[in-house]
């Protein structure tokens, strides 16, 4: 563990302000000096610094996953248009192992952009990853149809989607170390839970630009055109966020790592040899997030449609309605873990998905639509006590010289075998089994594993980042 003076790092206890929080930022984000000058807090961390900070993780990490998730919202249209000789069922399967397939080389990504952040800069790293995701979903809106190239269509959004599975494997993890790093001791909880907030807010865009071009087009010309204006937006948005991002400079701790020259040479190398314990409990901590997440914030329009049988407006409406409550959600459970800890947070939501996934998944079967609404909220909120929790203790549950190695790595490896999967393994367990509980079942033994595993771990949250 590297010793350093807590008044340089800023990660000293005793530097912090007890009552520094997000919301305590000014319009301006300056504080009156007589020089004119940012006024630091006492960790030396202005409050103009942290909110550019929180803006540019934010923001980068919304356009991220808002290109990422828009495949899924509209995986009937993309069934359609790349996968038209097929059955509905298999044609589903298809498009649905397109989006596992993209998750398979997020390991692969997690080593690259982890080596890249622990090495050469958290900034770095995550200014070109949101440059690659905007570029490659840009291009999957200018991919012809299956009916106009034939196989090659689907060939090329499958090379795609690896190119933008390698991009989301660093935005993730860096943007969480980031603004963990760059938070004050007792609120890094509430400062992290932007990312998972931020990856919500994509979300809901996405689901509002669906539900919308869904209920405005006939399907004849979503297919043909309507389909590929949210891939579109990906080009200005990620311009955007780069251009921000470019403008930070490094964490902190991180910036002291290189002024002493002791950033590791080879951090996965390090990470596998000194920190494995730590990794195979974060790689089990995420596995109900990884579940979770993709089967009740991304699958779910396409389950209610296609297995519970309401409408395509319909079901976007609902999880539109669960994602904006969502994203209220993940900043309590944040300040929650700041309070009573990361432990006690992350095994109180997977208790919670052990005893109610299964009857919330009953409920869904009745077709009402408020209680559909109703059940969407009971799941996110559920959700969220692991969501807003699990950036912080992951962050801190490494060292700073590997620390983006080890979120990156733990978060992605989880994420490919399990979370890319999930909405695969949903359609393939029900089409077998003939039950739509079948995916309910299977996110009730992810938290399980989730339960172990934040169990076995050790509480992080009131010590200083090592």
């Amino acid at each position: 563990m590297i010793q350093r003076n807590n008044s340089a790092n800023g990660n000293g206890a005793n530097a912090r302000s007890a009552t520094s929080t997000l919301t305590d930022l000014p319009p301006s984000g300056l504080g009156p000096t007589l020089s004119g000058q940012e006024r630091p807090d006492p960790d030396g961390i202005g409050k103009k610094t942290r909110r550019k900070v929180v803006a540019a993780s934010f923001i980068g990490n919304f356009v991220e996953w808002f290109d990422y998730a828009v495949y899924g919202y509209l995986a009937v249209t993309i069934t359609a248009v790349f996968f038209p000789e097929s059955d509905p069922t298999t044609g589903l399967m298809l498009t649905f192992a397109l989006f596992a397939v993209s998750f398979f080389v997020r390991p692969l990504g997690g080593f690259v952009w982890g080596h890249i952040g622990d090495k050469v800069g958290r900034r770095e790293a995550l200014s070109w990853s949101i440059l690659i995701m905007s570029a490659a979903t840009f291009c999957i809106a200018l991919i012809p149809s299956y009916n106009t190239i034939g196989i090659w269509a689907p060939i090329l959004l499958l090379i795609i989607r690896v190119v933008q599975g390698f991009s989301a494997s660093g935005e993730y993890a860096g943007a969480s170390a980031f603004l963990v790093e760059y938070a004050p001791a007792n609120r890094r909880g509430l400062y992290a839970a932007v990312v998972p907030a931020s990856t919500a807010t994509g979300l809901l865009l996405g689901s509002l630009m669906a539900g919308l071009l869904t209920g405005l087009l006939e399907p004849a010309a979503m297919e043909s055109w309507g389909w590929r204006l949210p891939f579109l937006l990906a080009a200005p948005m990620g311009l955007i966020g780069r251009y921000i991002r470019t403008k930070l400079e490094d964490s902190p701790v991180f910036a002291e790592l290189a002024k002493e020259d002791e950033a590791v040479k080879a951090p996965v190398s390090s990470l596998f040899k000194n920190h494995w314990r730590q990794l195979i409990q974060a790689v089990g901590a995420v596995l109900l997030n990884a579940v979770g997440f993709y089967l009740i914030l991304s699958y779910m329009p396409t389950h209610l449609h296609e297995n519970i049988g309401i409408s395509q407006s319909a079901a976007y409406v609902a999880t539109t309605v669960a994602l904006t409550t969502y994203i209220g959600f993940i900043f309590l459970m944040g300040l929650l873990s700041d309070r009573l800890g990361r432990k006690k947070v992350l095994m109180t939501a997977s208790i919670l998905f052990v005893v109610l996934t299964v009857p919330a998944f009953l409920l869904l079967e009745t077709g009402n639509f408020l209680i559909i609404v109703l059940v969407q909220i009971l799941l996110g909120a559920m959700l969220s006590l692991n969501d807003g929790t699990l950036p912080s203790y992951l962050a801190e549950m490494f060292p700073t010289r590997v620390r983006y190695s080890g979120f990156a790595v733990s978060f992605n490896l989880s994420n490919a075998l399990f979370g890319g999967t999930a909405p695969f393994v949903a359609t393939v367990l029900i089409a077998t089994s003939g039950s739509v509980l079948a995916p309910g079942w299977y996110l009730m033994g992810a938290a399980v594993i989730a339960l172990i595993a934040v169990a076995c771990s050790v509480e992080t949250s009131k010590k200083p980042l090592a």
